[in-house]
């Protein structure tokens, strides 16, 4: 059974920083590309940032400089490190797990960012 579980979500100032963990399990996660969605409400779900199987990582333009996506193979879990929160930011974040020649793609529960003063 595939389970990815997100964490560290939370209540934020403008300007400050949380750090998203997903978790894996059920997956070879060195295989998949790894990927941070964001829905806010009233909107589509949006591509964040990218870390593909070889370290290669993609941000969305909003988010560049800001935020950092990194993985770590040992322990199955993909990270997202945001920092100088904006308003804009507040929205559920989904990870996703995507195996780019099976094309099997799984989904987390997803963890709500607020950020608000």
């Amino acid at each position: 059974q595939v389970q990815l579980v997100e964490s560290g979500g939370g209540l934020v100032q403008p300007g400050g920083s949380l750090r998203l963990s997903c978790a894996a399990s059920g997956i070879i996660f060195n295989r998949y590309t790894m990927h941070w969605y964001r829905q806010a409400p009233g909107k589509q779900r949006e591509l964040v940032a990218t870390i593909t199987t070889r370290l290669s990582t993609n941000y969305t333009d909003s988010v560049k400089g800001r935020f950092t996506i990194s993985r770590d193979n040992a322990e199955n879990t993909v990270y997202l490190q945001m920092n100088s929160l904006k308003p804009e930011d507040t929205a559920v974040y989904y990870c996703n797990a995507h195996h780019q020649v099976l094309l099997r793609s799984y989904w987390g529960q997803g963890t709500q960012v607020t950020v608000s003063s």
